[in-house]
């Protein structure tokens, strides 16, 4: 089953509202990763934060799911998106090289294995 990335970051209105304002939100967000955990689904969900620590760079959403049409209408029904809080992109994830988390990683061209 392939992964997907969900890469967001907050809209220009969202960005004022203070992180109390905010605060609901990002709970309901969280709660909603929870219960398709709970569920058995592979997802994983954090905040990109700057060299200094900061947060401000975004989100990113990780998930398994069967396909692309899936995984949209999975994260359509995210809290944050559903709200319209964040501008967000939806991308599958191949990956070929690194840790072993992935059972069947996509075949690299001109490799044998």
């Amino acid at each position: 089953m392939p992964f997907f990335i969900k890469h967001e970051t907050f809209t220009a209105a969202t960005a004022t509202l203070t992180v109390e304002q905010r605060r609901s939100h990002l709970e309901a967000h969280c709660h909603w990763v929870e219960q398709l955990r709970a569920a058995g689904m592979v997802i994983s969900s954090g905040f990109l934060v700057n060299r200094e620590g900061q947060p401000g760079g975004g989100g990113l959403l990780v998930l398994k799911a069967e396909s692309y049409d899936q995984a949209l209408a999975l994260v359509q029904k995210d809290p944050m998106i559903a709200r319209g809080l964040v501008h967000w992109t939806l991308e599958e994830w191949r990956p070929v090289a690194g840790l072993e988390i992935i059972a069947d990683p996509s075949p690299v061209p001109g490799r044998r294995d």
